[in-house]
């Protein structure tokens, strides 16, 4: 009953609070909160309860959607991308830490880093087709372009898993190195970048047994990805070195490097490609960078341990409503 009535005070909330877009969503993991920040001014406008460690998001393949996962108590709560109204909240996701779709839209994964599974769903209706236990915390995920395979780290066990979308099989389990986290699969769907966070590296791995064939030294705690947008260039968050690296995948070379302190961890670019945005975990701050400047430019206070971040999305047929004033009381759970 008490989870009930937290549910529906954050859609009341959010039914009152929807803002213009490039308005940044944070999801604050130790403050069971998510912060909406206007891009323009710089400033946290409003912070909204949601459920208990959320950690990551994603956009549902119409793109009309962002779906906020809330790990305990096991919801995906959806807000619209372009104005931060939230407009439905997905229930019975079981620890959902890590999230994403298939290319194709019909498959969708999460990751149980707490409880040692991962959820091959169905993407309509959010049908449970599999649960596959693997011991070692399921940390990252990412699919092949042909939305056949979906590949995970392990990061406890320093190995990656890949899992057959449409049996649930699994097709390999490799190891890679000392705590992998971030993975994604480039362009070519020949190659698998997969970070190691215990090794302050990259490495390239053959999707198809998982073995390894190459390494690039990055930075300390080396952890997350996010592309840059031209499909050769991916930005990796450093967390304890507190840099942020810039990678030529078609070269593999570290190409540019952004200080970045407090532990950068998720990122995201604004729709005009000029600036990053990028959560510090260790500081309650969300970090912007100046993309031709390569530098910081402001540090903005959110919420305890802030996590995923993901940029609202203009939307040409529909003005930006007006923001109101954040509120500085506690979350109370």
């Amino acid at each position: 009953m008490f989870r009930f009535v937290i549910v529906a005070l954050a859609l009341g909330m959010g039914a009152s609070t929807a803002v213009r877009a490039e308005s940044v969503v944070i999801l604050n993991s130790e403050d069971a909160s998510y912060s909406i920040v206007d891009r323009a001014t710089r400033t946290e406008v409003t912070r909204l309860p949601l459920g208990r460690e959320p950690h990551h998001l994603a956009v549902t393949p119409d793109g009309k959607e962002v779906l906020l996962a809330s790990t305990v108590t096991n919801d995906l709560v959806a807000i619209d991308t372009t104005n931060g109204q939230q407009r439905r909240v997905v229930r019975d996701i079981v620890d959902p830490y890590q999230l994403g779709f298939s290319a194709d839209g019909k498959w969708f994964v999460t990751a149980a880093y707490r409880l040692d599974h991962i959820d091959i769903y169905r993407a309509d209706g959010f049908r449970l087709a599999g649960r596959i236990f693997m011991d070692g915390l399921p940390s990252h995920l990412a699919f092949d372009t042909d939305s056949k395979t979906v590949f995970v780290t392990l990061q406890q066990s320093n190995r990656v898993v890949a899992l057959d979308l449409a049996t649930q099989a699994i097709k390999w389990v490799a190891e890679v190195g000392k705590a992998p986290a971030g993975v994604i699969m480039l362009p070519d769907n020949k190659r698998l970048l997969v970070a190691l966070t215990g090794e302050d590296a990259v490495v390239t791995v053959d999707p198809k047994d998982g073995a390894v064939s190459g390494r690039l030294q990055t930075g300390k705690g080396a952890h997350q990805f996010f592309p840059k947008g031209d499909g050769r260039h991916w930005f990796l968050s450093n967390r304890i070195e507190g840099t942020v690296s810039l990678i030529d995948t078609q070269d593999m070379r570290v190409a540019g490097s952004i200080r970045v302190p407090g532990g950068p961890d998720c990122m995201d670019i604004t729709a005009d490609g000029k600036e990053l945005w990028i959560t510090q975990r260790f500081l309650r701050r969300v970090a912007v960078v100046d993309l031709a400047q390569m530098k910081v430019v402001a540090s903005i206070p959110v919420g305890k341990s802030p996590h995923g971040v993901y940029i609202l999305k203009a939307d040409a047929t529909s003005p930006g409503l007006p923001i109101r004033a954040a509120s500085t009381e506690p979350v109370t759970r």
